[in-house]
């Protein structure tokens, strides 16, 4: 696993890969940066699977990096003394805001995050980052209907037609996804407000009959508890 600490404050970051180090196993291996440039230098070059970030680097903005960030496969936990600046964290999706000062069980629980498979609670995502091209898009979670596995991306399905490729995995943004949309199965995850109803179809096949007429496939083991959230 390769971790990336963008933090300004050498005492700080030095705590923070201490506390990551006793988190995680031996095979972890860690890179630290003190400005937004060697950071987003890192990004570019380095294959990350996680990324710790301070808001304020010698008075710059971690905003300033964050769109890209979250556009990415890796995810992302803010550790910064700006809680004010928390809300449109969460809104811009970052798995975990850890305001300073902090201590290692603070860290330990946005690690948690990161390591337990499966939905998260008290997510206040509001926008999915999309790279095309150079440029990042904000994708407004209101306009998903669904969200398609597709190889090692993901894709938007969008209220007006469009479909945007995503860079994390269907895991990954099961983490950040408010309680709206549900896994319905290994390669889908369905906003709730576009479902119609359920349809049980020969030898134990099960399907999901959206809204605007598109049927995506239920599995198996999702039926029952699908079935009694649509009652």
């Amino acid at each position: 696993m390769k971790i990336l600490i963008i933090e300004d404050e050498a005492r700080i970051a030095k705590r923070i890969e201490r506390m990551t180090r006793n988190f995680f196993d031996k095979d972890l291996q860690l890179i630290v940066c003190d400005s937004i440039e060697n950071g987003q230098n890192t990004i570019e070059n380095e294959a990350i699977d996680l990324l710790l970030l301070d808001l304020n680097l010698n008075g710059e903005d971690g905003f300033d990096i964050l769109e890209s960030c979250v556009a990415r496969s890796f995810q992302t936990i803010i550790i910064s003394a700006y809680t004010d600046k928390a809300i449109n964290a969460f809104a811009y999706g970052v798995l975990d805001f850890v305001p300073k000062p902090f201590d290692e069980v603070r860290l330990s629980q946005a690690f948690m995050r990161f390591t337990t498979p499966g939905k998260q609670s008290g997510r206040d995502t509001q926008f999915l980052a999309v790279k095309r091209a150079k440029t990042i898009r904000l994708v407004n979670i209101k306009d998903i209907r669904y969200i398609k596995g597709a190889g090692i991306y993901t894709e938007l399905h969008l209220s007006d037609g469009r479909i945007e490729l995503h860079d994390k995995s269907l895991e990954s943004l099961e983490k950040l996804l408010p309680p709206t949309f549900e896994r319905i199965h290994k390669s889908f995850i369905l906003c709730w407000h576009e479902a119609d109803r359920l349809i049980v179809e020969a030898g134990g096949k099960y399907s999901m009959l959206l809204k605007n007429e598109e049927i995506l496939p239920v599995g198996r083991l999702k039926y029952k508890e699908i079935r009694h959230k649509l009652i």
